[in-house]
């Protein structure tokens, strides 16, 4: 029962789905009908409304065509007015308002372009030329303009303005000295690092004139104009800022032709323009060049390498002709300075003149460095060979001091002030060995190089007492100096006790040799009674009273003659001069005391006393004291 149910509302709700589905697909038949019959209606309109869009597109075609041929007849009016107002700029000129004038020839430049670009219009090719022949006449004006505007601040500098750039340890001094002063490499290391003032060449606000009309003449092409302008100017200028100061361009003939005296003043005055030249008046250069040509580095380079080639060249064409010169002593101190100031403004130099135009002006710089490096070293070497083959036939009568002598220590002093420089030469031209064994070797042959010489020297001497004394003095001297001097850390002590003992030895072999003879009349040796019997016994009996007068009057007449003759001579030398008259009273006073003393007594009391015993002891240690003092003439006192 309950099965049949359920069956029964099964099938009445498939029933009931069935007709449902009947009434959907009604509907859907019904929909699909309604559709077709609207897109039928909509086709049909379409087809209406066709004609009116087409005309509807070409009235908006006709407008933007009419709106385009507008806004581009306006942008040709717009060019035409532009024109006109840089015509009425470019004719008026650039003087009296330079940015006006610039502005106008960038608007002539943009409108060339505009007309380039659409050469259609009808008029373009008569623009064209119109704007390109105002653009030229422009570029002229303006090239004048950047001539007249440079020559008319481009004077040349007075020497004082220069000096007031200079540290004040190099500025000339109050007394008048135009040159400043004269020798500065080695007595001023503190000018590498000492703060310099450059000089105002040309008023800082005409530089951006300058430069932004360059910058136009660079755009027009002209270049090459701009350069020649420009080196013309600013050359002129420098060389005669130089020639105010005191340069001159001098020959290799002009020089050899020069007194040692002036050449010299010439040479210290070269090494201040040098500094003055590259520290201040280059670098100032360069900083203007730099300034006007901002943005155009080669065309920078190569204007301030044509600038100043003729100024260079004349400077180191003085250092050259010094350093191709003969070769003499004298000039090594001046080499030295010359190659000292070169090296110090190395650097600058290379900062200065930097660039490929630059380059010919580094290497001159570079050469003549090398030169006077050179030189100075042969200059050095010939300087040894000097001293040993020194031939001067000055007399030295009085067994002094020769002039060599001092000559040469003076010299070698010199040299220990040039240390640093000498070292440094020896590093670029010696064998590799430390700089300080070098120079203490080069030292120490030219000593002995003068000692040498002087070796030759005292065998002029006919009295070979004079020629000890001479030697004596003379290697003392070295001696004294060389503990005086910085020569002393460099040859040792060694070098210095080894040389006292040759002195000493001199000192030695003078005494014996002047003082043996008249040592033997005060001595009793020799002495005899007229018998023929000899001198017994330390006592005076027995001995022949002719012969002690002749012995006494033997010793007065060869006193006499050595004193009169070392009184001549010299040591100069207060201490060694004290010594030498000590030695020889040492060894003379107790022997004529003695002697005196035994046979004086013998002598005087016999006939004329006075005649024979000449000299008490203190009348001998009183002349003594008169011995080695220079004098033309000396006559014994008593």
């Amino acid at each position: 029962m309950a099965v049949d149910s359920r069956v029964d509302l099964l099938s009445e709700r498939a029933v009931l789905m069935r007709e449902s589905l009947q009434k959907s697909q009604t509907i859907t038949d019904n929909v699909v009908s309604i559709l077709g019959s609207f897109d039928s209606r909509l086709s049909a309109l379409e087809t209406a409304m066709r004609p009116t869009q087409i005309r509807t597109h070409a009235i908006r075609k006709a407008h933007e065509n009419i709106d385009r041929t507008l806004k581009a007849a306006e942008v040709i009016l717009s060019q035409f007015d532009l024109l006109r107002q840089a015509e009425t700029k470019v004719l008026k000129g650039p003087h009296e308002d330079l940015e006006s004038y610039l502005d106008a020839i960038a608007q002539l430049r943009k409108i060339i372009r505009y007309f380039m670009s659409n050469k259609s219009f009808k008029s373009s090719d008569g623009v064209l030329n119109h704007a390109n022949s105002l653009l030229a006449k422009a570029q002229s004006k303006l090239e004048e303009e950047f001539k007249q505007l440079l020559a008319s601040y481009s004077k040349a500098v007075e020497p004082d303005r220069l000096f007031d750039g200079l540290p004040n340890s190099l500025r000339p001094s109050s007394d008048g000295d135009g040159g400043g002063k004269p020798h500065g490499g080695h007595h001023n290391d503190e000018s590498e690092t000492a703060s310099y003032t450059l000089p105002i060449l040309i008023p800082s606000r005409v530089l951006p004139l300058l430069h932004d009309l360059a910058q136009q003449m660079v755009q027009a092409g002209h270049q090459q104009q701009l350069k020649q302008i420009y080196s013309e100017t600013r050359s002129f200028v420098l060389d005669e800022s130089l020639k105010k100061l005191g340069v001159e361009k001098l020959s290799k003939e002009d020089v050899q032709r020069m007194q040692w005296e002036v050449l010299e003043a010439k040479i210290g005055n070269w090494i201040h323009f040098m500094r003055i030249a590259v520290k201040l008046l280059f670098a100032g250069e360069r900083q203007v060049c730099d300034q006007i040509f901002r943005g155009f580095d080669s065309l920078s380079d190569q204007c301030f390498a044509e600038v100043t080639v003729s100024s260079v060249s004349m400077l180191l064409s003085f250092g050259d002709a010094i350093a191709r010169s003969k070769r003499s002593p004298e000039k090594l101190f001046v080499l030295l300075d010359m190659y000292e100031i070169m090296r110090e403004l190395h650097t600058e130099i290379e900062t200065i003149f930097k660039g490929k135009a630059c380059l010919e002006i580094r290497d001159s710089a570079t050469g003549l460095t090398k030169r006077l490096a050179q030189t100075a070293q042969e200059t050095f070497g010939d300087f040894e060979e000097a001293v040993e083959k020194d031939a001067t036939k000055t007399a030295v009568l009085d067994g002094t001091v020769h002039p060599l002598t001092s000559y040469v220590i003076n010299y070698v002093k010199f040299l220990f002030d040039y240390q640093t420089t000498l070292k440094q030469l020896f590093l670029e031209f010696g064998n590799g060995d430390d700089s300080n064994s070098q120079l203490a070797s080069v030292t120490m042959r030219i000593m002995q190089a003068l000692q040498n010489n002087l070796d030759g020297k005292s065998k002029q001497y006919k009295d070979p007492a004079l020629t000890h004394l001479f030697l004596m003095n003379n290697i003392h001297y070295m001696v004294r100096s060389v503990r005086r001097s910085e020569a002393k850390d460099l040859l040792g002590d060694d070098w210095v006790q080894r040389h006292r003992r040759i002195v000493q030895q001199h000192a030695n072999q003078y005494k014996r040799i002047a003082w043996t003879k008249i040592l033997q009349s005060s001595s009793a040796q020799g002495l005899t009674s007229s018998g023929g019997g000899s001198l017994e016994g330390g006592n005076s009996s027995g001995v022949s009273r002719g012969l002690l007068k002749e012995r006494f009057k033997m010793f007065n007449m060869q006193f006499d003659e050595l004193h009169q003759r070392q009184s001549q001579w010299t040591v100069p030398d207060t201490e060694l001069r004290e010594s030498l008259r000590l030695a020889v009273a040492e060894v003379l006073l107790p022997a004529y005391r003695s002697f005196l003393k035994r046979f004086g007594p013998l002598v005087e009391s016999g006939k004329n006393p006075n005649k024979y015993i000449k000299y008490t002891a203190e009348d001998l240690e009183r002349l003594l004291g008169e011995l080695f003092e220079g004098k033309s003439t000396s006559e014994p006192r008593r």
